[in-house]
């Protein structure tokens, strides 16, 4: 169930940052290899998107880093939830010089990573959303995946304070939280071997758009490292490969959805183990990782 006891109720995730000592690298991978649109640029810093928003991808001129901010589109104001975040003992900042499609902006540090998130009520619209996507450009911006020292600690931050909603838990260190429909915006890997981001994921269509964009990849000399499979929790169709800082980028399709939160039940699909397909903990063995086929060692190794 939905609740309105978060501090700040999280709706979307809205966009995710790279630094990077090659912006014009980065971004022309991003721009010829995915289709993201370039919706703003200067030197320093490049803003694209896969639609309607201003961007869900940021690159910014530093050293190689993933997932050095991450944006979420909160449906609380940000008034209420900037006192309701204070009142919980974080300390919270109100920027407006974020990016220009947010100019009210609350900014606090994740715990256990100290990576800033952005909260924000909505962004500006692209100008280019209206213009026809290449056939090779993902729909949107699906979720990232990070290491944390703490589990419990960030399960219970992203569900207690920004109002997350569990979805399933592999053994005891890797747990998958949604903040809409979706069966997963964030998941986060308890380690103390491992820091930053795991990966970052963008959704495709369906399986013919997923190889059109796979076929596009490979033209441009970009291979796969793990995939195609599918995951146990949350299901997806999944590829994994680099992108040239070597980021591991996922590609996916068919993510579970819970549409109907006060039924509890992802909506049923040929492929779920379970009848119904309910929040649950996952063994930890291959079939979790990839019900297809091979998992790869790192995966595991936490």
């Amino acid at each position: 169930m939905i609740t309105d006891n978060a501090a700040a109720r999280v709706s979307k995730l809205g966009y995710v940052e790279f630094t990077t000592p090659d912006v014009d690298r980065l971004t022309e991978y991003y721009r010829t290899c995915l289709g993201l649109h370039i919706e703003d640029r200067s030197p320093d810093v490049v803003y694209l998107n896969t639609g309607l928003d201003h961007h869900s991808v940021v690159i910014r001129k530093g050293e190689a880093g993933a997932r050095t901010s991450v944006g979420y589109e909160v449906v609380r104001d940000l008034d209420d939830a900037h006192k309701r975040l204070a009142a919980a003992g974080y300390e919270v900042s109100r920027r407006s010089d974020i990016a220009p499609s947010t100019p009210d902006v609350l900014v606090l540090a994740e715990p256990g990573t100290d990576v800033p998130l952005h909260l924000y009520e909505s962004q500006a619209p692209a100008e280019g959303g209206a213009e026809p996507s290449p056939a090779y450009r993902p729909t949107k911006l699906g979720h990232v995946a990070a290491f944390s020292p703490s589990l419990k600690q960030i399960q219970g931050f992203y569900q207690d304070l920004l109002g997350f909603r569990w979805s399933d838990t592999i053994g005891d260190f890797f747990v998958f939280l949604r903040c809409n429909a979706d069966h997963h915006a964030a998941n986060f890997l308890e380690s103390a071997k491992f820091s930053g981001m795991h990966h970052v994921a963008y959704e495709m269509r369906d399986l013919n758009h997923l190889q059109t964009t796979l076929d596009h990849l490979a033209r441009n000399d970009f291979r796969l490292h793990w995939g195609p499979g599918r995951h146990g929790p949350g299901h997806n169709v999944f590829t994994y490969h680099r992108d040239p800082d070597g980021n591991t980028i996922e590609l996916f399709t068919q993510l579970d959805q819970m549409i109907d939160e006060a039924n509890g039940y992802f909506e049923p699909r040929p492929w779920h183990e379970d009848r119904p397909q309910v929040p649950k903990t996952w063994e930890v063995d291959i079939a979790t990782a990839n019900a297809w086929g091979p998992v790869l060692p790192e995966i595991l190794d936490h």
